[in-house]
């Protein structure tokens, strides 16, 4: 998909404020005339997180066709309409999506955005329809009504956890649970009544929550991820831990993150691999050379899922006592990663990969999996506009 302009980039700033959700699409010249669009990674993971629908369960011909009410809107009218979900029986199958009569409102490279509400996809003209003008319009409309809908009842959660932070914030300076790297959020957790578990599901009522430390150097945790073993070379972390550890205290350690951008101490790399959709790992070494393999559409889908809607909180950390305390003063709320700048963010770095492991001296291995990092400042690379919000006030 094209870049964003400016003008597109502020309605979505706007949508976003809304609580609404969507997933943009890029209609070719090509595609307008054979009325027939590729559902891209993006979409189709918008879809799938959205339980609107899954491409990868559905059968190739005409006869697994999948049709869905659409309501087309042009400002001060819409447009009924359906929505075709299909996979051709030709080749692979590669998932696509058409919307009848969007070539009413579309010239080819226009920005489609795609939304979901009351059992129909509710798509628009980002390009073209004036959103903010509709959204402040003295006079009742279509679209007006949409989003006033959508951000009532997707804005109800995250109001009740703003006004919990906001009393959190109050309190002033409270005292980590326990004194290691996790403190933070488990002591935020205990502060909203949110039972500790090992669950890979969103922390507050559909809502992921991450709290961090207020230095700029933090990288803010995106998800964690298991490369593919049957694709990769190696088999297992504890193959990587025995090629690439090294011995500190009597301990062997791999402590490391790995960048695209160029080798680390240990000789590792990331680097995209078109053809294939991967994320690979390399080592210099080689007779080792490409050894793990992240497919990239599975990376998309865990960051979609992690971090539909997200409250990033920011606390003050003070040493007293030996003790940790927090004062937790502010939060950015991002809602829909633009998972397609997925792989770009890999190659300038902004994304990188952690993996913590060690054999302690009784030979036991602890490993704490990978971890894919943000860079610190860099949500608005892989995000929409966000909200912030000064929790003190």
């Amino acid at each position: 998909m094209r870049k964003l302009s400016r003008s597109e980039e502020n309605k979505i700033k706007l949508l976003t404020k809304n609580q609404v959700s969507l997933t943009l699409i890029e209609p070719t010249e090509t595609g307008l005339k054979k009325s027939i669009m590729d559902a891209t990674g993006s979409v189709r993971s918008f879809l799938k997180s959205e339980d609107i629908h899954d491409y990868e369960l559905q059968g190739q011909g005409p006869k697994s066709k999948v049709l869905i009410p659409t309501i087309i809107h042009t400002g001060f009218r819409t447009i009924k309409s359906k929505a075709s979900l299909y996979r051709p029986s030709t080749k692979s199958g590669d998932p696509r999506i058409w919307f009848y009569g969007l070539r009413k409102i579309a010239d080819a490279n226009d920005i489609i955005a795609i939304t979901h509400f009351d059992s129909c996809f509710q798509i628009f003209n980002l390009t073209k329809l004036d959103v903010e003008s509709l959204i402040n319009s003295s006079i009742d409309n279509h679209f007006k009504d949409l989003v006033l809908a959508i951000s009532y009842e997707e804005g109800e959660v995250s109001r009740e956890l703003l006004h919990k932070l906001r009393q959190i914030a109050s309190m002033g300076f409270v005292k980590s649970e326990v004194n290691s790297d996790t403190g933070i959020g488990r002591t935020l957790e205990r502060l909203l009544d949110i039972e500790m578990n090992s669950s890979k599901a969103p922390d507050y009522k559909g809502i992921e929550l991450k709290s961090f430390r207020d230095s700029r150097s933090n990288r803010k945790g995106l998800f964690g991820k298991t490369p593919n073993w049957e694709l990769s070379k190696f088999k297992s972390r504890i193959e990587i831990l025995d090629n690439f550890g090294y011995w500190e205290s009597g301990i062997l350690r791999l402590y490391n993150t790995i960048r695209g951008t160029g080798r680390n101490a240990q000789g590792l790399m990331l680097r995209i691999e078109d053809k294939n959709d991967w994320l690979v790992e390399n080592s210099d070494k080689p007779e080792i050379g490409d050894f793990l393999v992240w497919k990239l559409e599975t990376l998309r889908k865990s960051l979609l899922k992690k971090h539909r809607e997200t409250f990033w909180v920011k606390a003050e950390s003070k040493i007293e006592d030996k003790n940790e305390y927090f004062h937790f003063k502010e939060a950015e709320h991002t809602k829909n990663p633009m998972v397609d700048k997925f792989e770009i963010l890999v190659e300038t770095g902004a994304i990188t990969v952690d993996y913590p492991i060690k054999r302690m001296p009784n030979g036991k291995v602890i490993d704490k999996g990978c971890n894919f990092k943000l860079k610190a400042n860099c949500l608005d690379l892989l995000f929409p506009p966000s909200e912030n919000y000064n929790l003190i006030t």
